[in-house]
C-alpha cells in the first residue's frame, strides 16, 4: 500500500483515482477543458467532483511554448477557484511551477479549516522557496519529471531504458525535495508525459509503470489526450493528431497505466474515468477471479 498526504487527508492506494482537470484560461491545448474564468472553472471543478473525480487539478498555464504568463496574472485565475473547491471540500492540486502562486492560494484559505491541497510542480523540484513553502503548508506534492525550463520547446533525448532513467532521476531529486522540510508521505511522482521523453519511451513507461513502485512513492500519471498519444495515432509526431481527436486513445491509455500500476490518473473526461473505474475494479479481482475458475474447473 502507498500513501499520499494531501493537506488534512492522507490516501491510500491502490486502488487508483481520477483527477480532473480544470484550466482557467482560453488557450488549453485542449479546447474541451478551457474554463475562461474563474467563475466558469469553479462551475466545471464541482461538476467534475459531482461526476466521481476524486481531486480536481486547478492551472492556468497552458504547457506548450510560448510567451510567459505574469505570475500576478497566473494568481489572478487559480486562487479564487482552488480557494472555493477547497471551502466545498473538493481536493485540489495547484497546477503551478511558481512558489508565488501557492502562497497565494495559502492566504485565501479560510483561517483554521481544513484543507485538501496539493501542489502539482510542473518544475521538477527545482524552487527551493516552493519545496520551503510545501514542507511547512504539509501539502501533497508532485515531483514531475522535466530535464528543462517548462514550456520551453526542446526534443527530448532517447534513453537506452527509460524507466532506469527515471528510478534515477527520482531518486536524486527526490533527495534534494526531502532537505527542504518536504516529507516523504508528501511526495508523489509524475513521469512527465510529453516534456523529455520520446514517444517510444512514454509508451515504455506505460507499460512498465509498476517497476516506478520501488521507490515507494504513489504515481500521479498525466497522460490524457498528450500529444504521444496523437502520434501513435497518426504513426508520426510531426502528423500527430489534434487533441480533440484523442478521447478514446486516452481511454486505452488509463486502462493499460492502471493495470500496470498508476495510482493517479490526470484526465480530462468522463470516459476516460470510466476506463479507470473499470481497469481498477478488474486487478483488484483479478485473485479472486482466477481462484473461482480454478474450483470451477475441479469439480
Amino acid at each position: 500500500m502507498r500513501v499520499w498526504k494531501l493537506g488534512d487527508r492522507r490516501l491510500d492506494f491502490p486502488p487508483a483515482i481520477g483527477v480532473g482537470i480544470v484550466n482557467v484560461t482560453d488557450d488549453s491545448f485542449f479546447e474541451g477543458a478551457r474554463s475562461a474564468t474563474p467563475e466558469r472553472a469553479i462551475v466545471d471543478g464541482l461538476a467534475l467532483a459531482e461526476s466521481g473525480f476524486e481531486i480536481v487539478d486547478v492551472g492556468a498555464v497552458p504547457a506548450a511554448p510560448g510567451a510567459p504568463v505574469p505570475v500576478e496574472r497566473e494568481a489572478e485565475r487559480i486562487v479564487p477557484v482552488a480557494a472555493a473547491l477547497a471551502r466545498a471540500s473538493v481536493p485540489v492540486t495547484v497546477d503551478t511551477s511558481r512558489h508565488e502562486v501557492v502562497r497565494e492560494v495559502h492566504r485565501a484559505l479560510d483561517p483554521g479549516a481544513p484543507a485538501i491541497l496539493g501542489v502539482n510542480d510542473t518544475s521538477g523540484g527545482t524552487d527551493p522557496q516552493m519545496l520551503e513553502q510545501v514542507g511547512e503548508l504539509g501539502w501533497g506534492y508532485v515531483l514531475m519529471h522535466v530535464e528543462g525550463k517548462p514550456g520551453a520547446g526542446r526534443r527530448p533525448r532517447v534513453h537506452r531504458d527509460p524507466i532506469e532513467h527515471l528510478r534515477r532521476w527520482f531518486s536524486e531529486r527526490i533527495e534534494s525535495v526531502l532537505r527542504y522540510g518536504v516529507s516523504e508521505e508528501q511526495i508523489a511522482l509524475d513521469p512527465g508525459f510529453d516534456f523529455d521523453l520520446s514517444v517510444d519511451d512514454a509508451l515504455e513507461v506505460v507499460r512498465r509503470l509498476d517497476e516506478l513502485h520501488e521507490l515507494g512513492r504513489p504515481l500521479f500519471v498525466a497522460l490524457s489526450r498528450k500529444d504521444f498519444l496523437g502520434a501513435v495515432m497518426a504513426g508520426s509526431w510531426d502528423a500527430r493528431a489534434p487533441a480533440g481527436e484523442r478521447e478514446w486513445p486516452t481511454a486505452a491509455a488509463t486502462a493499460l497505466a492502471v493495470a500496470a500500476g498508476a495510482d493517479m490518473l490526470r484526465l480530462h473526461d468522463r470516459s476516460a474515468l470510466d476506463a479507470l473505474r473499470t481497469a481498477a475494479a478488474a486487478c483488484a479481482h483479478r485473485g479472486s477471479v482466477a481462484g473461482s475458475h480454478a474450483t470451477v474447473a475441479n469439480e
